[in-house]
């Protein structure tokens, strides 16, 4: 018996990077996974190969999550193939960087809509479902940068301290139905995005952590996993860092 047996989390953005660890850690620990995004393409189907080899319930969804009617519609379709929802993890995000003076609007609207309303559309279509069960645990995951701001990302800055602010109220509304609302907000996480940057970035980023590295997508999946299991039954509206000692 896993963690998560017989438990069905959705993930949102979840073909790579940290959404993808999530997906694994909880498909090894036992749940089934649903997981949206934009395009389901063959990475998202290899996705889809790799967590059904635990021998869980699998199945990719192609949907939008800044559009609110479609988010309705694609959590109807996963709660009638499913049956429930349990876990909610809030990860579908983007970054469109730039000093706050020369953002366009565009910028701003596009990151805020995929980062911050899409989280809004699933809260808004699972936080019912997960009522009627009477129980359930949200995870958005925000940023070090929602935290202590970054030069460059006011967008990404604001999106990630609203999906902290987002957990803290649903937390304090939902309580009483059962249902538990945190945050997770990773520092430098070596990924794909990462990994892009200059070397000389990458290392003035291990400068300022005292752990002197940069931290992994599986760290980060198992403080996700930890909030999606009955181990963190006590724990709402909280917002635990992944980031090394660099923002405390």
């Amino acid at each position: 018996m896993g963690l998560l047996t017989g438990k069905v989390a959705l993930i949102t953005g979840a073909a790579r990077g940290i959404g993808k660890a999530i997906a694994l850690k909880f498909a090894s620990e036992g749940a089934s996974i649903a997981f949206t995004d934009l395009v389901i393409n063959e990475a998202a189907q290899e996705t889809v190969r790799e967590l059904e080899a635990f021998g869980v319930k699998v199945r990719a969804y192609a949907s939008n999550a800044a559009d609110f009617e479609a988010t309705q519609t694609v959590v109807e379709q996963i709660v009638a193939e499913f049956g429930r929802i349990d876990v909610l993890v809030n990860n579908a995000g983007i970054t469109k960087d730039g000093l706050v003076m020369r953002m366009s609007e565009a910028q701003w609207d596009a990151v805020i809509a995929v980062n911050m309303k899409s989280a809004f559309n699933f809260l808004h279509a699972v936080v019912p479902v997960m009522a009627r069960q009477k129980g359930g645990s949200i995870i958005n995951m925000a940023s070090i940068a929602g935290q202590m701001g970054n030069p460059g990302q006011v967008n990404y800055a604001a999106s990630k301290a609203g999906l902290i602010a987002m957990a803290k109220s649903v937390a304090k509304e939902m309580g009483p139905r059962g249902i538990r609302a945190n945050s997770i907000a990773p520092g430098y996480i070596i990924s794909d995005m990462t990994e892009a940057l200059p070397q000389a970035v990458r290392d003035e980023y291990v400068k300022m952590i005292p752990l002197k590295r940069g931290g992994t997508v599986d760290e980060v999946a198992s403080v996700a996993l930890f909030l999606a299991s009955d181990y963190s039954s006590y724990v709402s509206g909280q917002v635990i860092a992944v980031n090394g000692g660099m923002y405390c």
